[in-house]
């Protein structure tokens, strides 16, 4: 068990029962998905490396999206939302993330140019994984009607990043038609940094890591939010 603050307020604590599961149980054939995850009130997918669980971290989003349980993915967990709405809801059937081999879609793919406020960073594609990454803080812009803006109450964020592989921006309309938004940005509007679903109760997905900047006393509003959503899905089932 652990503790989060609905918008920081003490008046308003609740108790968080967390329950980690292997996204790898998801992948067998008789996999029971509806059990493990319909007792769950909000589904996180979190980040991370490598192609381990990924077909199980797929159908997680695949299963909060269609029954309309509170979601938040967060830098991988962002891109296998992409990739979930891609085959789903975008009629790429082949789409998949270039991180784990060749794909007919490349929904995701490896970071080799972005801006940084010291202009252009270029990093090549074979690389030792420490330079290729995209490392620090980095500013936002986000879309006036979105939920992150109600969120942050502001059109400009600064967020910490860690990873390699970015959301194709390239696929932003494909993706935009299917349902799932780009509402965070980029300055540049090249590199997509929020996603979410407006015909969700709270569906979102972002490529930075704002457990960097939460406390466990003062939560990140994203975080803060997600449990309040969460806690109103409990009231409802």
């Amino acid at each position: 068990l652990t503790e989060a603050l609905i918008h920081g307020g003490l008046a308003n604590r609740v108790k968080v029962n967390i329950n980690w599961l292997d996204a790898e149980l998801f992948e067998h054939p008789d996999a029971e998905i509806a059990a493990c995850l319909e007792p769950c009130h909000g589904i996180l997918v979190p980040g991370g490396f490598g192609e381990r669980g990924r077909e199980g971290k797929i159908a997680s989003v695949l299963f909060a999206r269609e029954r309309e349980i509170p979601f938040f993915g967060i830098c991988l967990g962002m891109q296998m939302a992409c990739i979930e709405a891609a085959r789903n809801t975008a009629g790429l059937a082949g789409a998949g993330s270039s991180e784990f081999g060749d794909t007919q879609e490349p929904v995701v793919g490896l970071t080799t140019e972005w801006m940084s406020e010291e202009g252009l960073q270029r990093r090549a594609a074979d690389g030792d994984m420490g330079g290729t990454m995209r490392l620090g803080a980095y500013p936002a812009h986000l879309a006036g009607n979105s939920v992150v803006h109600s969120i942050y109450g502001a059109d400009r964020i600064s967020e910490r990043h860690r990873h390699r592989y970015e959301v194709n921006i390239h696929y932003k309309d494909r993706l935009e038609a299917g349902g799932l938004m780009f509402t965070g940005m980029s300055p540049d509007g090249e590199l997509p940094e929020i996603v979410e679903r407006p015909d969700h109760p709270w569906f979102v997905g972002v490529q930075f890591h704002p457990e960097l900047k939460s406390k466990p006393f003062d939560p990140h509003p994203l975080f803060a939010s997600f449990i309040e959503a969460a806690v109103k899905q409990s009231r409802l089932v």
